[in-house]
């Protein structure tokens, strides 16, 4: 009996979860990166009900606390889970489950209750203005190549793009004039940012004399291109930033979302407000902004220790 039901609840469970993923994709526009991560940690924990001849719809608070004690621990098989890897899986059950209620199909929430462990964040690399100068200052010639990696690094420097940001402008996305650059960041939402005029010196450069050798007249709409006048891909953008930042000995510090770090750390040491600074990054909530904060104020420490002439240990009592 068992063996004929067990493929019904399978595909009543897979049901819900295309349903749930659908609603994430159409009506909060979750990119997906996000929804592949989703369905992932929802298709474990319905192999994990599975094994408990559980359904979704009758799951327990006991179920789901089990169920991320032995991630928490592993299984024997696979090592245990690291603390933000539960939390980002605890997350998608509540917001599953949270789901689920709202349609009527359960009348209390598992996930209620649920305690996770407390995420830790690590604070990411971020250049100094020394460092981001000499990176910068990398890509040197008037070969076409040479002026779009120079315009291409100037720019995400100067706007905290992401590599997917950069990579998906098009031609209309930038206003050399005004000086805006319009980006299109996860979930496909818009956010205008100001350019600086080291970037748009660069840009108008590559566009005068860099992407025509490049496109050689073929009609591509995106801003930066390949040697062979396509899209620049992400891989190729990769290449790019790590090229440079090998020539300028940053190799160890960098990636292209350094640009991004180093882009917010610097306008909040610079006295931007945190709301700006938001806005320019297209996060969603301003806690995640606010590690910067964090960042900021340890290197506002480390200036002052190093130039105020009382913050060192080894000033002379009774000096005045």
């Amino acid at each position: 009996m068992a063996t004929i039901e067990q493929p019904v609840v399978e595909r009543r469970f897979e049901h819900l979860v295309l349903d749930f993923l659908a609603y994430l994709e159409f009506e909060r526009g979750l990119s997906r990166n996000t929804l592949d991560a989703y369905r992932t940690d929802l298709l474990q924990f319905g192999r994990f009900l599975e094994a408990r001849e559980v359904s979704a719809l009758e799951a327990s608070p006991a179920d789901v606390s089990d169920f991320l004690q032995l991630l928490a621990t592993g299984d024997g098989e696979k090592p245990p889970a690291s603390p933000a890897t539960i939390h980002r899986k605890s997350a998608c059950l509540r917001s599953f489950y949270r789901h689920l209620r709202r349609d009527g199909l359960l009348d209390t929430d598992p996930t209620a209750t649920l305690s996770t462990p407390r995420r830790s964040r690590k604070l990411p690399q971020v250049l100094t203005r020394g460092e981001i100068e000499r990176l910068l200052s990398q890509p040197r010639g008037t070969e076409p190549a040479s002026l779009r990696d120079r315009a291409l690094l100037e720019v995400m420097y100067a706007c905290g793009l992401r590599a997917s940001e950069a990579v998906g402008l098009e031609l209309m996305d930038v206003d050399v004039q005004e000086g805006l650059l319009r980006a299109r960041g996860k979930g496909s939402k818009e956010r205008i940012v100001p350019v600086g005029q080291a970037a748009l010196k660069a840009l108008r450069i590559y566009l005068e004399r860099g992407r025509p050798a490049l496109v050689k007249g073929a009609p591509e709409a995106h801003l930066f291109v390949n040697f062979r006048g396509g899209q620049l891909t992400r891989q190729g953008l990769y290449k790019i930033v790590r090229r440079h930042a090998l020539t300028a000995g940053l190799a160890d510090r960098m990636s292209p979302h350094t640009l991004r770090h180093t882009f917010a750390t610097h306008l909040l040491a610079g006295g931007c407000d945190l709301r700006s600074v938001q806005e320019m990054l297209g996060h969603a909530d301003v806690s995640t902004t606010q590690l910067y904060t964090h960042l900021s104020s340890e290197r506002l420490k480390d200036v002052y220790f190093r130039a105020h002439p009382r913050a060192r240990t080894d000033v002379s009592a009774g000096t005045t």
